[in-house]
């Protein structure tokens, strides 16, 4: 669909979409300094339902990013501090016994825990036990949880934003692959530029206290949400998707040999709903309601980096994921394939 023939509706939809994404982004802007591509794809993950990885040393503004666009929106949230002796009942909630003050009868009632709500932040998520971190798998995939048989729905929208240091390795607790697998996108949060930092300075150690305006709800959420997921993806550009994270797959028809070298692990079709869905909120970013090779190739780093398996000669050869997902964006052809 052309700009000739995209109906005016959509045009308009897709301009307030654009509108409602730069107006968050400058929300954002007045408290978090530079990182825009990182405040991109936290903003994806919104606008596609997806849980978002963010990983980085300490005091580089992660947490801070999630509280101040949870202010930038009018949902619920809730932060998780992750502790070794975090237990999962802490997480989703528990039974207690309450006791009717009229009749005296007791009886089980569910209380709920701080998973309930809608922009959930899981700090240092990696130091809780795998116990715990398991208490989460189905709230980020089937935004529910399940409580000694009791099914409960999460209110929409629902993401969870996680954060982890990547240098402490004591008192952690390595995410499981299963895990990873249900962040959309693994985002690393690098260090500031020299100007970045005067800004960051003058903002923190002065009287002036940036104040952030709500600029979407959860019904404007949820209908940006289907506009994203009925943006067009053209069949060669869906099959570049799939052989992109074929590609990642060892002895695989698309591998490459940097693939068998290096790669244990490929990544899992997830992969490819996610660069589906990265592109077309970058598509719609770029005035666009449809998906080009160029908005799959954008979101490939942080929608891969997390889900390959690196073997052992990898990590001799000091070789990571990045640079092994960035040699098969050069390695992968945009040109359609005949399927067998």
């Amino acid at each position: 669909m052309n700009e000739m023939t995209t109906p005016d509706s959509v045009r308009r939809e897709c301009e307030a979409f654009r509108n409602t994404f730069q107006g968050l982004r400058d929300e954002i802007g007045k408290v978090i300094v530079g990182h825009q591509e990182i405040v991109d794809g936290v903003l994806t993950g919104l606008f596609v339902g997806g849980n978002i990885l963010l990983e980085g040393v300490p005091g580089l503004g992660k947490t801070l990013l999630v509280r101040t666009l949870a202010e930038s929106l009018s949902l619920s949230f809730n932060r998780i501090q992750f502790t070794p002796d975090l237990m999962p009942a802490d997480v989703i909630g528990t039974n207690i016994v309450m006791e009717d003050p009229d009749t005296g009868r007791r009886q089980f009632e569910f209380q709920r825990g701080p998973i309930f709500a809608q922009v959930v932040l899981a700090d240092e998520i990696n130091r809780a036990t795998p116990k715990t971190q398991s208490a989460l798998l189905e709230a980020m995939q089937e935004k529910s949880v399940t409580v000694a048989g009791n099914h409960y729905k999460l209110d929409q929208p629902f993401v969870v934003l996680a954060t982890q240091n990547p240098i402490e390795q004591e008192g952690t607790y390595p995410l499981p692959e299963a895990q990873l697998d249900r962040f959309l996108f693994k985002l690393v949060v690098g260090y500031s530029e020299l100007t970045e930092l005067m800004t960051i300075i003058d903002r923190t150690t002065g009287a002036h206290t940036p104040d952030v305006q709500s600029k979407i709800d959860g019904a404007g959420i949820l209908k940006a949400q289907e506009l994203v997921r009925s943006a067009i993806v053209a069949p060669h550009v869906q099959e570049y998707a799939a052989r992109l994270t074929m590609a990642t797959h060892p002895e695989g028809r698309f591998a490459l040999g940097i693939t068998n070298q290096y790669i244990r692990v490929g990544a899992s079709p997830r992969a490819a709903q996610a660069l589906i869905l990265g592109g077309k909120v970058k598509a719609l970013c770029d005035g666009r309601y449809h998906v080009a090779y160029g908005d799959i190739a954008s979101v490939a780093l942080p929608v891969l980096r997390h889900r390959v398996v690196l073997n052992f000669e990898a990590e001799a050869d000091r070789v990571s994921a990045d640079s092994i997902i960035t040699s098969l964006l050069e390695g992968t052809p945009h040109e359609p394939v005949v399927t067998a």
